[in-house]
């Protein structure tokens, strides 16, 4: 490819190996010189993948760091490198570690059921391609197809159901609604209350997560019967109240239930209209769990259902062969604004070259209840995000996910001029381009769906004025409406201005960030 290059083995069927036991992979990555890296540090392979990057020379990192994909690294003066991988399929997922000053070598996730091992089976056996992403510019990362374009086609001969969307959520802000007259809860009024909101704002989707299913005792709501639902969840009722309103159902599900029910499951909720599932908690991308997913998307497929994966590894590009495999987390996302004060600014520039370059990725935007660092404080109900409100509009240009949470509860946007672009932005696009890049600094998204085309600018704490380029705009003159923080955005980060300036493909626009 143009962006990078990518390898993989393949063991065949042969008179001398029917079956291949592998304990590990020893894939070595040497480096000409030192280099600047940007890893996720993991504390083992049962991992969700959600923590902070660091930047360290590849020399000082420990050989005990395991590190996880993508992992972003610079050769001063030479190239920027990407490492990740594409197509995991009856195979480990992969990991590095520092083998020796400037090397880099693969570590699998090892089978639960044998620890010794890493990858079981008759041959023929194909590893995941290794994928080597490189440019002179890591802006040119975030435009890449390469991890999608190495997997193999749509297998799936009718693809007219997969609908990408907004979606509004319960979860995120503790399932509270304001100035109601019911208790806000998981409960069917509370439900019924955010399907009002989606069809208000002519979103597409209620997500409805953990606690609606019956007797789930276990641990993170896992346990009891995905069939049934709590005494307070009256399903027919809420599902009748969407269909009038011409909004559509997401589930949350613990993936232990899912192991357990799919095949009762699935039908079930395609008979019941629901669209697509929320399956969490998986933690792990050893082989078992790496054809688990597959199993899941094309069991879901089957009836009709879009998947969203949480707890979730990194994306490998499943979703050319499954389309209906939307999105998924693997990240350190607005979530963890509920029990800590490490989603930030810098946090979230650092993901758009780190994370995002695997694929889509369920950061959970859209908190409107923008504070100053020093004003933060964790709390599970109506949480606090730090970053200013224009800064959280840009996410929705930057990230890309084909199912965009409106992560708020619906009076949060009350009167808010902001929801104007929520309404409007796309989930998925025609063309990307990156106008401005600097890791851990600040970055600039351009995204065109059809004849429109969205700028994303989103800088860490460090403000900084940059001039977009819009070279890439057609004959003729444009209008640009322009959500952009207010001179007092730094005291004030709930406020920002909306403004219409007229531009050109020569004019370029003036931001400060």
């Amino acid at each position: 490819y143009n962006d990078g290059a990518a390898f993989r083995y393949v063991v065949p069927d042969q008179v001398a190996v029917k079956e291949l036991r592998l304990a590990n992979e020893r894939t070595q990555f040497n480096f000409s010189k030192d280099a600047t890296t940007y890893p996720l540090i993991l504390a083992g392979y049962r991992t969700s993948h959600e923590d902070n990057y660091h930047k360290l020379p590849l020399s000082a990192m420990h050989p005990d760091y395991l590190i996880a994909l993508p992992l972003l690294t610079e050769l001063p003066g030479v190239a920027w490198v990407a490492l990740t991988e594409a197509h995991i399929e009856n195979y480990a997922g992969m990991y590095l570690a520092r083998a020796a000053a400037s090397v880099l070598e693969t570590r699998l996730a090892p089978r639960v059921d044998a620890p010794e091992l890493t990858v079981t089976g008759p041959t023929p056996v194909r590893s995941a391609w290794r994928v080597m992403m490189i440019a002179s510019d890591p802006g040119r990362f975030i435009e890449s197809n390469i991890v999608v374009n190495l997997n193999p086609p749509n297998a799936l001969a009718d693809t007219s159901w997969i609908k990408p969307g907004k979606a509004s959520w319960d979860w995120w802000s503790g399932t509270y609604a304001d100035k109601v007259s019911f208790e806000p809860g998981m409960n069917t009024a509370t439900m019924k209350h955010y399907i009002d909101f989606v069809a208000a704002n002519g979103l597409d989707f209620m997500a409805i997560d953990a606690g609606w299913s019956a007797d789930a005792t276990g641990p993170n709501d896992s346990g009891g019967d995905i069939t049934r639902t709590i005494p307070a969840i009256n399903m027919p009722e809420i599902l009748e109240h969407a269909r009038s309103k011409n909004v559509k159902i997401w589930l949350w599900i613990h993936w232990t239930n899912v192991a357990r029910q799919m095949d009762e499951a699935f039908p079930l909720y395609q008979k019941w209209g629901v669209v697509g599932l929320k399956i969490d908690f998986m933690n792990r991308d050893d082989q078992w769990m790496v054809d688990f997913y597959r199993r899941v998307v094309k069991k879901a497929a089957e009836h009709h259902l879009m998947i969203n994966f949480h707890g979730a590894f990194k994306p490998d590009g499943l979703r050319r062969t499954y389309p209906n495999m939307m999105t998924r987390e693997g990240v350190l996302g607005l979530e963890y604004t509920k029990w800590s004060a490490r989603v930030n600014p810098d946090h979230n520039v650092m993901l758009a070259f780190t994370r995002l370059l695997a694929g889509p990725m369920d950061y959970t935007p859209g908190g409107f209840n923008n504070v100053t660092r020093e004003a933060f404080q964790p709390r599970m109900r109506q949480p606090m995000v730090m970053g200013t409100r224009a800064h959280h509009l840009a996410l929705y240009v930057v990230y890309e996910s084909p199912v965009g949470m409106i992560s708020d509860y619906p009076e949060a946007y009350a009167g808010q001029k902001e929801m104007d672009f929520l309404r409007v932005v796309p989930t998925t696009w025609d063309e990307t381009r990156v106008l401005n890049a600097k890791v851990g600094d600040h970055v600039t998204v351009a995204r065109r769906r059809g004849s429109e085309w969205y700028i994303g600018a989103i800088t860490g704490w460090t403000p900084v004025d940059l001039q977009v380029p819009l070279n890439f705009l057609g004959k003729g003159d444009f209008v640009a409406e322009v959500y952009a923080d207010a001179p007092d955005a730094a005291a004030n980060p709930k406020n920002a201005t909306k403004t219409e300036q007229k531009v050109n493909s020569s004019t370029g626009l003036k931001l400060r960030l």
